[in-house]
C-alpha cells in the first residue's frame, strides 16, 4: 500500500539545512493500522506529507499504491489524492462557502458525479460521525471539533484504499474521539477492491496508540 524507501526530506540550504526526516524505510501492509508516534517537531507531518505526494524526498522513494511519487505528474498526483487517499489535516481545510454536507459531497462531485445523487450518502457519513443536524452548518458555525468530524466524513466518502490521518481527535473530547476511532478501525477493516483498507495516524493520543496494530516511533527526524 506504501513504502518509504531511505527516505531523507531535507529543508533550505547551507547553514540553514534542516533534517526533517533521516533515511526512513518502512511499509504499510493491506490491512495494517498504524500509528507514528513521537514529539513535536520530529517529523510526523513531514512523513504524512510525503506520503500523499503533497511533498517529495530530498533523497530515496516513496511508493505508493505501487509508483513511486516522484515519477507522477501534479495531475496524476491529484487524481490520487482525490481517489486513492484519505486525508485527515490538523486544521482541516473546510471551504468555508461550503454547509458541512458540501464539503462532505465535494470530493465525489469533483469526480464527475452531480451533488443531488451523492446527498443521501454525504447524509449517511454525517451520520456516523454524529453531526446529522449540522449538515446545513458552514465552517465558522461548527466547534472545532464538529469542523474535525465534518473533515474525518469528507475524507471517507471516496472510500480510500489508504487514510492518512493528522492527529484526527486532537479538537475531540474523550468519548468522541473514541467513537471517531472506532468509526476508522470500522472502515479499515472493510475492503476496496477486495483488499483490505490501511491506516496511517500521526497522534500523541495513547488510547489511539494503543489500539494500532503496528506503532511507528520518530525521534529527531529519524525512527527509533
Amino acid at each position: 500500500m506504501l513504502e518509504f524507501r531511505n527516505v531523507t526530506r531535507i529543508y533550505g540550504e547551507g547553514s540553514q539545512q534542516v533534517s526533517a526526516l533521516r533515511n526512513i524505510t518502512f511499509s504499510v501492509e493491506a490491512g495494517e493500522f498504524i500509528a507514528v508516534t513521537g514529539p513535536s517537531g520530529c517529523g510526523k507531518s513531514t512523513l504524512l506529507h510525503l506520503a500523499c505526494g503533497l511533498d517529495v524526498p530530498t533523497d530515496g522513494e516513496v511508493i505508493v499504491d505501487g509508483r513511486s511519487t516522484a515519477s507522477c505528474s501534479d495531475d496524476e498526483l491529484t487524481l490520487m489524492r482525490r481517489n486513492r487517499i484519505g486525508l485527515i489535516f490538523q486544521a482541516f481545510n473546510l471551504i468555508p462557502t461550503l454547509t458541512a454536507l458540501e464539503n462532505i459531497v465535494l470530493p465525489t462531485t469533483l469526480g464527475g458525479r452531480s451533488f443531488a445523487s451523492q446527498i443521501p450518502r454525504g447524509k449517511s457519513f454525517l451520520d456516523q460521525v454524529g453531526l446529522k443536524d449540522r449538515g446545513d452548518h458552514y465552517p465558522d458555525q461548527l466547534s472545532g471539533g464538529e469542523a474535525q468530524r465534518v473533515a474525518i466524513a469528507r475524507s471517507l466518502i471516496m472510500e480510500p484504499f489508504l487514510l492518512l490521518a493528522d492527529e484526527p481527535t486532537g479538537n475531540l473530547d474523550s468519548e468522541s474521539g473514541l467513537s471517531i476511532i472506532r468509526l476508522l478501525e470500522s472502515f479499515g477493516a472493510s475492503n476496496v477492491d477486495e483488499v483490505k483498507r490501511s491506516t496511517l495516524i500521526v497522534t500523541h493520543d495513547e488510547m489511539i496508540a494503543s489500539r494500532a496494530s503496528r506503532r511507528i516511533r520518530l525521534k529527531d527526524g529519524a525512527l527509533v
